[in-house]
């Protein structure tokens, strides 16, 4: 069974960081593009980052670059996102998922497994 399973949410202050993990079972990921996306209550899902299969290119939304950084570790069938000065507005559940593309990462690409989700509340 292909699976993708997120950790590390939780709530935070303001200023501070989180790291988030994503951990694929069931295949092997390490072939194919991956992403974060974010969901708050009462909009639609956005694409926070994404990362290239060998993640030697990685994509961000405006809102997070400088903050936040993604990364892959394919020998363990990894994926991370390190979040640094953390607002109020980057509360949301946080979704991993997995295209079918080795290059595209970016928001507009098909991901076409997704992971669960993890809650993170940052507190003003």
């Amino acid at each position: 069974q292909v699976q993708l399973v997120e950790s590390g949410g939780g709530l935070v202050q303001a200023g501070g960081s989180l790291s988030l993990s994503c951990a694929a079972s069931g295949r092997t990921f390490s072939t194919v593009a991956m992403a974060w996306f974010r969901q708050a209550p009462g909009t639609e899902r956005e694409f926070v980052a994404g990362i290239t299969w060998s993640g030697s290119s990685t994509y961000y939304t405006d809102s997070v670059k400088g903050r936040f950084t993604i990364s892959r570790d394919n020998d363990k069938n990894m994926l991370y996102l390190q979040m640094n000065s953390l607002k109020p507005e980057d509360t949301a559940i946080y979704f991993c998922a997995a295209g079918s593309s080795r290059w595209l990462a970016t928001a507009g690409t098909p991901y076409n497994i997704w992971g669960q989700g993890t809650q993170v509340t940052v507190s003003s």
